[in-house]
This record gives structure tokens, C-alpha cells and sequence, in this order.
């Protein structure tokens, strides 16, 4: 009788990467993500060498009634992946800058990678706040950066992908070649297929005038009333966001701003340094900062203006969009997550859209809610003695905020997994296209691990 493992071992044989089970070394490693609090099981992991890795995997997975997920940073982790195959893609490691204002990269690079190899051009890629996430998944989620109301989402930028789509082939997609897959890729969050490598454009931007400025939580009110008013007449030359931040005392986190309440305004702008000191010069007469970090700064660097951290850590996410931010939302905010309010949360952020996020695309895509006016985003650390605190606490914030929310999520900020997070991240006309999309091209239904699934199992 062949039992599933001498199945998989099968698989491994015709793998030129690494198969990795349970128990060994390997899968431990390639099953930790990002967010510690999910721990991925799958039946095995392929650790991809090749492209051509990828669509073996794929097609071991229809043949044998398997999902298939994919892996290369841990970011996007959501659910454990039970009895799945996780393709791990870190040994996809192309990546190739070109000096006229293009890139190519393979699914396993990190924005950082792209970010030091077109700083010696001039070049920017518009990689997201923490640049050690993957390009990939970033880019397919849409991509919502530090300099986005300038220059818009990263889906956008996309020239080419090289992906397998569900039913195990390899195909190469621009709009011209394969206009319905491009559409899907660009927003689809993967749901149609796994991206080996990206091509996309880069813009002409080696400094930028960047940072944030941090404030004490005694000048909460007004700095987060004042931040409201000033958003509201920036134009798309700046981009910001404003999050009330409780840092723990560790290694990292500047002295005035460990295991202290903290608001910081985050800012970038894409003209002068003389002209984005006097737009941000409202803000910086909103009270004394505690930290001016606002500077002219190599592109490179861009990771410092949220100073995301870096380590694995147990999160608990939450997220909506919001209509608007009028003072009501201000006061609503702070009431439940202010420096008086007990709040368990570490950061609980807003970032201002609109601008060029709001134009519609020269190609059109998957990416839906290009009309909302802010994106909020709750991140806790359900760790001893708050752990049973942070998700019921995050709940009461979207619900203080419920009067000027969408209802709908950015694939790429909203952590769920299942139905609930398809049908906040797309519009129902978008949700039938892609399932009719991913009945083409994934007829065995093997995509239907983690973030991206579309259709219930059968």
C-alpha cells in the first residue's frame, strides 16, 4: 500500500531543490514566520530552487486532492496550513536592477535587497514601510509605501510576472500577453497562482525629505487634533501617518520612547527639503517633540520613518478603512486608545491616502477601496498579563471608529485568512471575476491555503 509519505517522497525526487518533513531541522526552520503566534504545520515544505520546483510542487498537489501555500518571508502568515504543501521560496533570489528604471526579482527577495542595489542609479523601488518584507507578496497585495500619495500603489509599477498558476504550468504575463491574469495579479494576493518573479518600474528619487517627529502622550489631544486639520490640506507630494505607539523597553526603541505612551507623525516628502520643512512646520509647532527625526535621508534608509520592527513576535492585526477623520473620530479614538484609556495595543496607526492612490491605473487591476481616505491598522502583543486584553481591546477600537469605516480592508492589512477577509478586500464584482478566473487556471482547486483562497473546499 503507498502511504502519503512515500507519496511525498516521490515529490522529492523530482524536486531540484529540498523537501523538508516534520521533525527535521529544515521544516522547523522554514515553518517560522513573522508573526510567532501562528505556527504553520503543513504535511511537508519544497524549498524551491527553480521555478520549474514550484510547478512540480503544484502539480503533486492536484494529483493528490493537496493545497499548496507559499512562504518567503513569513509575513503573510495567517493560518497553520494543516496537511498542506508549503512552497518556500527564499532560494529565488534574482535580483537585477537596470539602470534605465526597471528591476527584475525573484519571489525569496526582501525590499532592502532592491532598495541597495538602485541606490547607486538614483532609483527607487516602492517597497512598503518595513523593508524586510518580500517583494512579492507585498507588490501582489497592492502596496501601500511611504511615499504612496506621491507615487501611487506598487501593483501599479508591474511590468511582468512569471508565475504558476494553480493548474501547475509556468507562465510569463504582461497585459499584453495575458491581460486577465495580469488584472488578477495585481491585487489578487496570489490567489491565482504562485509568482516566481516580479519586473516592475522604479522612480527617480535617491533622497528624500523623511522621518517622523515623536511626542509625549500629555500632547495627545492636540497633536492628534492638529494632525486631522494639517492632512487635510497636504498635497501629493507628502504622504503621512500618525500612530499612537506603547514601545516596550528593549533593545531598539530610543530611551524617551520605551514604556512610554508616544504619538509619532510619520512624513514623507517627495520635493525639496526647504518646502517639506514648511508644510511639516504646522506640525512641529503642534507641541514639543520628544524626537525630531524628520531629514533629508538616502532612499535606501526609507525604512526609518516607521521603524518597523524586525524580530519575530507574537500580533494580533486588525484593521478597516476609514471615510473620513473628522474631530468626532479624534475624540472616539483616544477615548478608547489614548494615553488615558488602559489600551493594551502597541500601535494603533492611521495612514492618510488618497492623492495618487486614489487615480485609477493605467491597466486595470484587482485592487479595490482606491477611494478610501485612511487605512487603520491595530497591532498587539498578546504576551503576559495583557495577552487576553488585545484582541476584545482591538474590537472596541474598529467599533469606536464604525461610524466612518467601509467595511473593507487592503488584502495586504488584513491578516485573516477565509472568506471574511476575501469579502473586506474586494468588491463583489471583483470577488466573481477572480473565482472565475481561479476556476480557469486552478481547476483542482489546489490554492485554497492561507490568505488567498476564493472557494470554499468541495
Amino acid at each position: 500500500m503507498t502511504t502519503a509519505v512515500d507519496t511525498i517522497e516521490a515529490l522529492k525526487a523530482r524536486l531540484t531543490g529540498t523537501l523538508a518533513m516534520p521533525g527535521e531541522p529544515l521544516y522547523d526552520e522554514l515553518t517560522s514566520g513573522f508573526n510567532v503566534a501562528i505556527r504553520a504545520t503543513p504535511a511537508a515544505v519544497v524549498e524551491a530552487a527553480d521555478a520549474r520546483d514550484v510547478a512540480e510542487a503544484v502539480r503533486f498537489a492536484g494529483a493528490t486532492g493537496r493545497a499548496v501555500a507559499v512562504q518567503a518571508t513569513g509575513h503573510g502568515l495567517a493560518s497553520p496550513l494543516d496537511d498542506a504543501i508549503l512552497i518556500h521560496t527564499r532560494r529565488l533570489d534574482e535580483c537585477l536592477v537596470h539602470p534605465d528604471g526597471w528591476a527584475r526579482v525573484g519571489a525569496g527577495v526582501r525590499w532592502q535587497q532592491v532598495l541597495d542595489k538602485a541606490a547607486p542609479h538614483g532609483l527607487a523601488p516602492l517597497c512598503g514601510a518595513a523593508p524586510s518584507v518580500g517583494v512579492v507578496g507585498y507588490t501582489t497585495g497592492g502596496g501601500l509605501g511611504p511615499v504612496a500619495r506621491t507615487f501611487g500603489w506598487a501593483s501599479d509599477r508591474v511590468r511582468a510576472f512569471e508565475v504558476v498558476t494553480g493548474d501547475g504550468e509556468h507562465r510569463r504575463v504582461t497585459a499584453s500577453t495575458e491581460p486577465d491574469l495580469f488584472w488578477g495579479l495585481r491585487g489578487g494576493k496570489g490567489a491565482l497562482g504562485i509568482v516566481t518573479a516580479i519586473e516592475f518600474d522604479l522612480v527617480a528619487l535617491p533622497t528624500v525629505y523623511a522621518g517622523a517627529l515623536y511626542f509625549a502622550g500629555t500632547d495627545a489631544y492636540q497633536v492628534v487634533h492638529r494632525w486631522r486639520e494639517w492632512s487635510t490640506t497636504l498635497p501629493s507630494e507628502a504622504t503621512t501617518s500618525l500612530a499612537l505607539l506603547q514601545l516596550p523597553p528593549m533593545p531598539g526603541v530610543p530611551e524617551p520612547l520605551a514604556g512610554r505612551f508616544t504619538v509619532a507623525v510619520r512624513f514623507a516628502w517627495t520635493g525639496t527639503a526647504e518646502s517639506g520643512a514648511a508644510v511639516l512646520a504646522p506640525m512641529r509647532a503642534a507641541a514639543e517633540p520628544v524626537i525630531d527625526a524628520v531629514q533629508t535621508i538616502p532612499y535606501a534608509a526609507i525604512g526609518m520613518v516607521h521603524a518597523d520592527p524586525t524580530d519575530p513576535m507574537p500580533v494580533i492585526e486588525e484593521t478597516d478603512l476609514l471615510t473620513s477623520f473628522p474631530a468626532e473620530a479624534v475624540d472616539a479614538l483616544l477615548a478608547v486608545a489614548g494615553p488615558d484609556a488602559g489600551s493594551p495595543q502597541v500601535i494603533v496607526e492611521l495612514r492618510q491616502l488618497g492623492g495618487a492612490l486614489a487615480e485609477p491605473p493605467a491597466q486595470p487591476s484587482a485592487l479595490c477601496h482606491r477611494d478610501a481616505a485612511f487605512a487603520l491598522t491595530i497591532i498587539g502583543v498578546p504576551v503576559p498579563p495583557i495577552a487576553d486584553a488585545v484582541a476584545p481591546h482591538a474590537a472596541a477600537v474598529r467599533s469606536a471608529l464604525a461610524p466612518w469605516a467601509t467595511g473593507g480592508a487592503l488584502p495586504n492589512h488584513s491578516a485573516a485568512a477565509g472568506s471574511e477577509r476575501i469579502a473586506r478586500s474586494y468588491d463583489r464584482q471583483t470577488i466573481d471575476r477572480l473565482t472565475a478566473l481561479a476556476e480557469r487556471y486552478d481547476p483542482a482547486h489546489v490554492l485554497r491555503a492561507g490568505q488567498v483562497p476564493l472557494r470554499s473546499p468541495a
